[in-house]
Parts: structure tokens; sequence; C-alpha cells
């Protein structure tokens, strides 16, 4: 059995409480062992004796194996104490070890500063090193630099390659000079002397340039793409020694402006010399006839004054392929015996001249290193005179010019020129547009004036014989400015309807009108768009006075059925028309003479009409539109004779079937 357990409970103290005595007992009596007893109804003293027994014989035998272990407990006992005196020395060598570990610390935190101190030391060395370094670089004046900036050709790369270290020099002296820096001193008697051979070299290389492009027939272009291609010798000159590089750019201004101008001087002339020898003048105006400029003393009229007022081939100088073509070439011109309109002259001449001054402008903006107005400046330098003669030319040539077709193309010329200059964005000739254009323009205008007022104060009695042709002076010029609408459809037409009425018979007045109004509206058509105001304009004028001429020449063989059926239908609207009941001698005889002779009246009218009209598509309308006014005519007549008041005579059955009729008109109308 096991024995109680009374925990900590003191039976010999003072403090003995019962409270602590119950509740000892009560925790005994939660032992299995003590519920097991009182289950089974154990005495308790009796086992509280077995309890005591049991202790002792334990107790015993626990005596016995210690004294039989006891060797082997004092051998324990020697380890321990042997095993202490190992962990003693092992914590006096630990302590020791702390004691170092310590003293290490502290000299590696020495040391980590020490190196911190070290790596900033070095850092700024370094950084000293780098700018001495570049110091001493720069201050240096490597023997090679010498030997090729004295020796060598200005045209060697390796020349080239020591002014680019050279110049780097120059300015880092002049820096160090700023900076009052004693080194400085060193090397700049040298490098002084240096530039000043450099300079030199450079300078006379240049002035040589210039002056090959003196020589007759050079191509100054090449000698302008050397340059381009040393362009950093100006740079070099600009940057060390302006006076040389003013004298540079002065004697190139003058050279090149003296060149240009000698050449465009010479090729203008020679231009003029394969002009056309008849251009208008004064008295070529589209109200004055040749015979009104004949006289003694008169000069002889030109050949064709048909090209005066008409646009013809010379628009094609307009064209992308001829207006950005081969300049004329004038010697070749003349050995061909070639001559040419003002107009194709000018855009040879504007074209030299767009040409040579883009490429100008971009020489002058890259190798002088200019740009905006300086650049614009410098080029008036170099062209100014040349600019100068081309108005100078062209002021002449406008003050006596009354060829109003040379000066309008010679308008579009400029304004296409204008644009392409604006596409290769060079502003250079910008201004030089616009003062030809403001000479060009007025005059333009007072050309037109002087037309529209001549066909104002025109006499047609004066103009001689007249025929019903077309007339040339009836060929307006391609849509332009208002003043050339206003001369189109007011002074044109009134011209055209003064000569006109000079024609006896009211159906010559209408043929020649009929003939120049297709005439001008086939120009208008080529050169206006289809729905213009000028073509509407022309298309009623020729519609209806081809009306008005059908209706004349079918009256002549056709009169007296036309009076009746409108004098029929005029009285049919009146109710009134059993007035005419009694005309039946008058209907017998319109009757019998149509079916008669229409065929023979319908092939004379044809025949008529084409020779009477230039233009056959015309001619062929007018026979169609007159054939179909003939049928409408003979239909009235049919339904007239269909009323209740003639269906009793006996000639509608002689009336032609209208059927009938239509085919056989359809064999007399002329195949296009």
């Amino acid at each position: 059995m096991a024995p109680l357990n009374l925990g900590d409970l003191d039976l010999t103290t003072d403090e003995f409480i019962l409270d602590e005595v119950d509740i000892h007992i009560q925790a005994n009596l939660e032992d299995d062992l003590v519920k097991e007893a009182l289950k089974t109804g154990v005495d308790l003293r009796q086992y509280s004796k077995q309890v005591e027994d049991e202790l002792q014989r334990i107790e015993q035998a626990s005596i016995k194996d210690y004294i039989k272990e006891s060797q082997n407990i004092a051998s324990l006992h020697n380890q321990i104490t042997a095993c202490d005196s190992i962990l003693e020395r092992m914590e006096g060598m630990l302590s020791g070890f702390q004691s170092d570990l310590s003293s290490i610390s502290s000299e590696i935190q020495t040391l980590q500063q020490q190196s911190v101190s070290m790596n900033m030391r070095l850092k700024n060395r370094q950084a000293v090193r780098s700018h001495l370094s570049q110091l001493v670089d720069e201050l240096v004046v490597p023997g090679a630099m010498i030997q090729v900036i004295l020796e060598s050709p200005v045209t060697e790369q390796e020349f080239l390659e020591q002014l680019h270290e050279l110049n780097n020099k120059i300015n880092f002296a002049k820096e160090l000079s700023f900076r009052e820096t004693l080194a400085c001193s060193d090397i700049q008697d040298i490098v002084d002397r240096l530039k000043i051979k450099a300079v030199t070299k450079i300078r006379e290389f240049i002035l040589q340039k210039i002056y090959s492009f003196r020589k007759p027939m050079t191509n100054y272009q090449i000698p302008q793409n050397t340059l381009l291609k040393y362009r950093f010798f100006y740079q070099f000159l600009l940057a060390n020694e302006r006076t040389v590089a003013k004298e540079i750019r002065d004697e190139y201004v003058d050279t090149m402006s003296k060149i240009y101008y000698s050449y465009f001087k010479s090729y203008s002339g020679r231009l003029l010399k394969v002009q056309y020898e008849e251009v208008a003048d004064k008295d070529d105006l589209m109200g004055v006839e040749d015979t009104a400029k004949k006289g003694f003393f008169s000069k002889p009229s030109l050949k064709s004054r048909n090209t005066i007022f008409t646009l013809g081939q010379r628009g094609a100088v307009l064209s992308p392929a001829e207006l950005e073509g081969p300049i004329l070439i004038p010697h070749t011109a003349q050995r061909g015996d070639c001559r040419y309109p003002y107009e194709t002259l000018f855009r040879s001449q504007h074209y030299a001249l767009l040409d040579n001054g883009c490429r100008e402008f971009l020489f002058l903006s890259d190798f002088f290193m200019v740009a905006g107005n300086s650049a614009l400046d410098l080029f008036n330098s170099v062209m100014g005179k040349t600019l100068s003669l081309f108005l100078k030319s062209m002021s002449t040539y406008v003050s006596d010019c009354y060829d109003s077709i040379a000066v309008f193309l010679c308008i579009h010329i400029i304004l296409r020129f204008r644009a392409i200059t604006n596409k290769r964005t060079i502003p250079a000739l910008d201004k030089y547009w616009d003062a030809v254009l403001e000479l060009l323009w007025p005059r333009f205008e007072l050309i037109l004036e002087m037309n529209i007022q001549s066909i104002r104060n025109t006499d047609p009695q004066k103009l001689g014989v007249l025929d019903t042709r077309p007339h040339y002076r009836a060929n307006p010029h391609p849509p332009w400015p208002t003043s050339v609408g206003i001369l189109q459809l007011v002074e044109v037409e009134n011209f055209v309807l003064k000569m006109a009425a000079e024609f006896p018979s009211r159906r010559d007045q209408l043929i020649f009108l009929i003939n120049n109004y297709d005439m001008m509206l086939s120009v208008l058509m080529e050169r206006a768009a289809d729905d213009s105001k000028e073509v509407e304009g022309f298309q009623q004028l020729l519609q209806a006075r081809s009306q008005e001429f059908i209706e004349e020449i079918l009256s002549s063989p056709f009169g007296g059925m036309i009076a009746f059926v409108k004098e029929s239908e005029a009285l049919t609207e009146k109710g009134q028309l059993d007035r005419l009941k009694n005309d039946e001698a008058r209907i017998t005889q319109l009757v019998r003479g149509f079916s008669s002779t229409w065929k023979q009246s319908v092939e004379a009218l044809s025949q008529d009409v084409m020779r009477s009209f230039t233009n056959f598509k015309n001619g062929t309308g007018i026979i169609q539109g007159a054939l179909t006014q003939l049928i409408q005519y003979y239909h009235g007549f049919h339904k007239v004779l269909a009323q209740p008041t003639f269906r009793s005579l006996a000639v509608r059955s002689e009336l032609i079937n209208l059927h009938h009729l239509m085919v056989e008109v359809k064999k007399h109308k002329p195949n296009f």
C-alpha cells in the first residue's frame, strides 16, 4: 500500500490549524489506494502498520544497495571532482578568450575607421590626379602637333585632326588665363605661334579656292564643295582670328557677286537673241483690225495675231516636265535657228536663278555658319546685284509689253517657283518673287483694260469685209482675274453683237453668232470647269441663237405650214378654230406642197447648214434640231386636221404617216 500523502502538514508547530488537517484528509481520501481500502472495509490502523513495515523493509534494502555500490559512488564522486577541475580550467580559458575577443573587436573597429579614412584619401587623390592629368595633357604641346601644323598641307587629314587639337588647347589656355593659372604662361607662346602658322596656311588655302572661281569656264560648284569639306577652317578662323575670317568672307562675297552678275547678265542677253522677233505692240488689241493699222509709215503687222489672243501650246511651259526641265542653251538654239516666246526664256532664266540661288543659300548657311536674318543678309550681299539686274530688266520689258498671255504665264511661273523654294525651305528668294509679281500683276491688268477699252471703242464698219466664219477676236482668254471675266462675258459678247449687226440678213447674223459662240465655248471648256459661270453663260447664248436659227431655216421651205399650225393653236386656245373652216384650199395646198417637196427641202437645208458652220459637230446638232422641230410642227399639223372642224376634208388622206416621216427624216440626219 502506498503511504498517505500528508503534504506539508506539520503537527509539531503551534500553527496547527484544523482546517488544514481537513484539507489534507480530504486530499488523502481522494487517493486511489485510500478509496480502494475504504471500499473493501480494511482497518486503517492495520493498514497503517503494514505501511510502516513496508517502509522499513524498503529502507533496509536501500541501505544494502547503497553499501554495495559505495565504490562506484566514490569513483563517481572522484570523476565529478575531476570534471569540476576541468570545467574550471575551461572557464578560465574561455574568460581569456572573451577578453582577447573584446580586444580584437576594438582593433577591427579601429582598422575599419582607418580603412574608411584611407578610401576617402584615395578618392580625393584620384580626383586630383584626373584633373592634374587633364591639365598636364592640355598644357603639353606634342611634337607631332608642332610638326604637322608647320609642315603638313592643309588638305591632309592629319592637319585637320591636329587643328582640332590645337583649337582645344587654345580654348583651354584662354580658360586658364581667366583663372590666372601660372602654368598657362609656359605654353602660351608656342600655342600663339602655332595659331599664327595655322591661320596663315588656312587663309592662303581658302583665298586660293575663292580666286579659282574667277577663272573662265570654271564650274564654281567644285571648289564650293571642297570648301564645305573643310568648313572647320572657317570656324577656326572665326574663333581665333576674326579679322582674317572677315577678310575671307568679304572676298568670297565680292567674287561670287561679280561672277553671278556677269553670268546672268551674259545669259539673259544671249537668251533675248532667240526670242520671237514678232512681238505684240500697243496696236495689237482685240478691238483693232489689221486694216486699221495699215499706212505708209506703219510697220508690218504680225503674221498670226491668233498667238496674241489664244493660249495654244504656250501653256505647256507650266507643265512639270518643262517647268523644271533643263535651261535653254542660247548658242545651241541659235545654231538650230530656234525661236521661243518670252515666257519660255523667262522660265529658263528664272529656273537658273532658282537653282543657283538655292544652292548658294545652302552653301552660305553651312560654310559661314549663319542662319535666320544673318543668312538672308549674306545671301543678298552675294546675289543682290544679280537680283537688281533681273528686276531692272523685268521693269524695262514690262513697261513696253502688250502680250497679256506672256505676262500671265510669267506670273504663274513665279508662283510655281515660289512654291518650289518654299518646299525646299529656302526663304532667300521670297522678296524677289514678291517684287517680280508686283511688276507683272499691274501690267497684266493694264493690258486687259486696254483690250476691254479697245472692244468698247471698236466700230465694226472699220473692220473690213466680214464673213460668218469664227472671228479670232471672239477667242476668250482662259479664266483669269475678274477683269478677264468681264472681258469674256460682257465686252466680247457686245463686240460680237456689234459685228453681227453689220450683216444685212438675220440668217447671216445668226450664223456669225453661232459660229463665234461655239468657238468661244470650246476654248472656255478647255480652260475652265464645265459648271463655271462663263461656260454656262455662253451655252445659254449658243442654245438661244441655235434655236432661233432653226426657226429661220425652217421658215423658208415650211413657213406656210408652220404659220398655219401656230395660227390654229392660237385659235384653239380661244375656242375659235371654226374660223379656219373655209380655208380648205389653203390646207390642200399645204398638204400637197409638203408631200411633194419636203425631201428636197430637207436635203437642201442639210447642205446649207453644213456649209454655214465650220464646226461639224455643231452643224450636225443644228440639223438634228431642225429635223426634230420639223417633225413636231408636222405632228401639230396632224393634230389640227384631226379636229372635227376638218374631218370632212378629202385631202386628209394625202397626209404623210408620222412614223413613215420619222423614218425618212432619219435618212437625212448626218452621221457623226
